[in-house]
């Protein structure tokens, strides 16, 4: 099974030159531009200059989680997210041989307004969208409080860390051999200290001598001591850099806070940390080489969807926040430049080690594109194929591996017409089930009360545990011995009544089948077979999910006298199945073939055959969509597509 979400924002910033080659376009936005695009440009400008471009992207993670609290989706480790895009053919040179870096950001930013990818004319002069230079129009500087600070009377040698906003560390050490107004830029007076307004004017003193040699880009606040009980240091510039930048004493206490605590520079957003956006380190970022230049991007990005669906651990941007994503060239592909470069321009990215060379320019849709599937997404994959041997019952066989020894059985508690859990079991009380062999009428398990006996399994044990599936749903694996039995019986009680004696125990549901011996065979030819989707419709409403029945039989299927008399066709069932959608109009793969890890267009099977369930909102409305199918030969290892195609239309109807 497969579900997509579309992007909720994006944009492409860059630090390229504008035409003339003098400006560079670090306030341009690209927000409303229905391409994205990525590349690196070394020298045009000048021997050495750098010219960058990198691509930001959001997608509606409270979406993803709000479709697994409904169980649209499996838990975490049942689910695989892959960040999908489509590249967008181009008049300009696409380069070849790279790789793209594809990271978490760690702040918040606006998608804008600007449309512009050629002259970078669309600025936002600090307004709504984002740049190179600024995340967002909410422009606030990072602070922290500091009071309650009496603890220091005694101290020496304690010290207290700072962070600035361009990254530089400053640790004040406390001194008891200086008085509270004799702090330097790296002492804190604290001899003869008896009260807080003392201890908050020996930090005050030091801040401001720090400040005052330059040691710390902050100001602060009140700007002279007057007595108070707690001070303020601001950090000059708005951005969530300072949101990460203190590193206090056990026995110092920020006001509001807990003593101890690092992380108390908060509140500050507007620019970007970097320039270029800010990424999260914590998490190793996922990468994808091109080597024609040309191809499409598809990672798996499973790490960072879980990160953003736990949310926010505290109020410091630590990855788990959902700010999306950001595409860049790698470091080596990016263009080198150096630590001189940096001090002449600060919009360039330190890269001594980068390229020498370019890479212009790799573009893909965005957002705002008119084509419905090459939108950026993100599409959770899960194998949602239930193998339910029912109708494919073995009795065990010593030519057969232990793994093809089991069979899988399925109960689904039906209330209503709905799949509901039993009262009392849920989702993890304990549910077993012992087989039975026929009564002398073959209507039911054999014997009653304590006359019914189990069949033995496999394991000398007469029950296996079941396990909850979903909603309703309920498994167990079962070998059973060969025997003489025709009709078997399955009857699902409660294991915690009496779990050896089925007899006590409160029962749910009787099932049966008719188990079948593992047979040789005469020939390796590979059957062929007629297929039919029974309950195809027409037409389907975009938001539909039509769950489709797949009749199989072999071709060459004769029958006789007796079966067409008294039995109606049955269908083979295929253990191994999978489907594939596409356009008509001109074969457009909307939905590929799954059938890597994942599998997920594979196809389930029950007592009634192969089925599967496909969700509509995969497909563009308006268009008619032809369904393959696919069996694994388990016996060349290889998928072999059928011939039939089943067509069918989606319609958006507005009323």
């Amino acid at each position: 099974m497969l579900r997509r979400y579309s992007a909720s924002a994006d944009n492409t910033i860059v630090n390229a030159y504008q035409p003339n080659l003098v400006t560079r376009g670090t306030g341009a936005n690209a927000g409303r531009a229905d391409i994205l695009e990525t590349f690196s440009i070394y020298g045009r400008q000048a021997t050495g200059s750098q010219e960058l471009s990198r691509i930001l992207l959001k997608f509606p993670v409270a979406k993803i989680n709000t479709d697994r609290t409904a169980g649209k989706i499996p838990d975490s480790g049942s689910v695989s997210f892959y960040l999908r895009m489509f590249n967008a053919p181009s008049s300009k040179t696409v380069p070849r041989d790279y790789k793209l870096v594809i990271q978490a950001l760690s702040s918040s930013w606006q998608e804008g307004d600007g449309l512009d990818l050629e002259g970078y004319k669309d600025t936002t002069y600090d307004k709504y969208g984002s740049n190179w230079i600024v995340a967002n129009d909410t422009l606030a500087n990072a602070s922290a409080t500091f009071g309650g600070l009496a603890a220091l009377v005694s101290d020496n040698g304690t010290e207290l860390t700072l962070i600035d906003y361009d990254g530089d560390t400053v640790t004040l050490t406390t001194d008891s051999s200086l008085a509270p107004t004799a702090g330097t830029a790296t002492k804190i007076g604290t001899n003869g200290i008896s009260s807080n307004a003392q201890a908050t004017q020996a930090l005050h003193v030091a801040f401001a001598a720090a400040i005052a040699a330059g040691n710390l880009s902050m100001t602060l606040t009140p700007t002279t001591w007057t007595s108070e009980t707690s001070i303020t240091l601001t950090y000059k510039y708005p951005g969530p850099a300072g949101n990460r930048a203190i590193v206090v004493p056990a026995n110092v206490t920020t006001q509001g806070g807990a003593s101890g605590v690092d992380g108390y520079f908060t509140g500050g957003t507007g620019r970007w940390y970097s320039v270029g956006a800010d990424y999260v380190t914590k998490r190793r970022p996922v990468t994808q080489h091109f080597s024609a230049g040309t191809e499409n991007l598809e990672v798996n990005v499973t790490q960072f969807v879980e990160d953003w669906i736990k949310g926010a651990t505290s109020s410091v941007g630590d990855g788990y926040v959902n700010y999306g994503l950001g595409i860049r060239f790698s470091s080596s592909y990016e263009a080198s430049s150096s630590a001189r470069a940096v001090r002449k321009d600060s919009n360039v990215i330190f890269n001594p080690a980068g390229a020498v060379k370019s890479y212009y320019t790799k573009r893909f849709f965005g957002r705002g594109s008119q084509y419905f599937f090459f939108k950026p997404i993100i599409e959770a994959r899960w194998n949602s194929a239930k193998t339910d041997d029912r109708g494919n019952f073995f009795f065990s066989s010593s030519r057969a591996p232990a793994s093809e020894n089991l069979n899988t059985l399925y109960f689904y508690n039906v209330v209503r017409g709905r799949l509901t859990n039993l009262p009392g079991i849920g989702s993890s009380g304990k549910l077993v089930v012992s087989l039975f062999s026929g009564s002398k009428d073959n209507t039911g398990p054999s014997g009653s009360g304590a006359a019914r006996n189990p069949l033995t399994l496999c394991a000398s044990t007469y029950f296996a545990t079941a396990s909850y599936v979903s909603t309703g749903i309920y498994s167990c694996n079962v070998c059973l011995p060969s025997s003489s039995v025709k009709t078997v019986y399955d009857v699902w009680f409660s294991g915690s009544d009496d779990i050896g004696n089925p007899n006590k125990a409160k029962q749910y549901f009787t099932g049966s089948f008719r188990p079948m011996s593992i047979g040789g065979g005469e020939s390796t030819a590979i059957s062929l077979y007629y297929l039919s989707l029974t309950n195809l419709q027409p037409k389907y409403l975009r938001n539909d999910t039509a769950r489709l029945n797949v009749f199989v039989r072999k071709k060459g299927w004769k029958p006789t006298i007796y079966t067409v008399a008294n039995t109606k066709t049955e269908t083979e069932t295929i253990i191994s199945a999978s489907y594939r959608v596409y356009r008509l109009l001109d074969g457009y793969p909307a939905v590929p073939y799954g059938t890597g890890s994942e599998n997920h267009t594979g196809l389930s099977y029950d007592i009634s055959g192969n089925y599967f369930d496909l969700d509509m909102t995969l497909l563009e409305p308006g268009y008619a969509y032809g369904l393959k199918f696919a069996f694994y030969d388990e016996r060349n290892l290889s998928w072999n597509e059928q011939h039939e195609v089943f067509k069918f239309r989606v319609e958006d109807y507005e009323y």
